[in-house]
């Protein structure tokens, strides 16, 4: 029971947020602004893992495919459907569920317990959608965009990989990514990255707009974030996966 009335909180939250702005330009002037934390903030981080993920697929796939038998470009081809379909979009949003997550649910819960969103709806001021809209939409069109990126520098960390180990020379790793491609493969990954994203920036929102209590509350309440979003992550994988590719 107490699931279900979480669940009807969320949804009732994201009624309140999905209202229209009261003052378009600040609206706008922060989807910016959290863009560039979300998108720009995360670069660096998001680099460095899809890098050693296609780099370290490429060595495992090569150490199972060691016998000869099958061609090695099927390495390439092995490590560019599991990275797009899988790796990409679900270990990026693990990983900004862990990031954004947790900073949208303690800057939003920092602001509750200081009763500046108190101080918001005393005003008359629709507090959900002041606080949440930007960084909701902010991620729906930023962390795509990284997932896209993360496809890409994973595709190079794996050709790099199986360069420097002597696994595959780079032609036929090139040759892989090019042999069956199916361009339906990203959009199955695109819908994850835009279902993630939003599961990422509401969840977390709403889980900083119920803090209640001090400090250690607003702690509580961005673990709660991550935890909650990455279980929705796992869970709308597997639905995802059901629905788009065995239909």
């Amino acid at each position: 029971m107490k699931f279900f009335q979480h669940f009807g909180e969320y949804l009732l939250f994201l009624k309140a947020v999905f209202t229209k702005p009261e003052k378009s330009k600040i609206f706008i002037k922060q989807i910016f602004t959290e863009s560039n934390s979300i998108g720009v903030g995360s670069f660096a981080i998001i680099s460095l893992i899809s890098s050693f993920i296609g780099a370290v697929s490429t060595i495992q796939i090569g150490y199972q495919l060691v016998s000869g038998i099958l061609p090695d470009y099927l390495i390439g081809r092995i490590v560019r459907d599991s990275n797009i379909l899988e790796f990409a979009p679900t270990v990026t949003a693990l990983v900004l569920a862990g990031k954004v997550g947790s900073n949208i649910a303690s800057e939003i819960g920092t602001m509750k317990v200081t009763e500046q969103i108190d101080a918001l709806e005393i005003m008359g001021i629709n507090a959900a959608n002041y606080t949440s809209l930007a960084k909701i939409i902010s991620g729906i069109l930023t962390i795509p965009m990284l997932v896209l990126y993360a496809m890409l520098l994973s595709l190079i960390g794996g050709a790099i990989s199986g360069w420097a180990s002597g696994i595959i020379s780079v032609e036929s790793f090139v040759k892989g990514l090019r042999t069956d491609f199916m361009g339906y493969n990203l959009v199955f990954a695109m819908t994850k990255a835009y279902t993630f994203s939003f599961l990422i920036t509401s969840v977390s929102a709403f889980q900083g707009f119920r803090t209640q209590g001090g400090a250690l509350e607003v702690g509580e309440s961005s673990t709660k974030a991550v935890v909650y979003s990455c279980m929705s992550i796992i869970f709308f994988d597997y639905i995802i996966s059901q629905l788009m590719l065995f239909k």
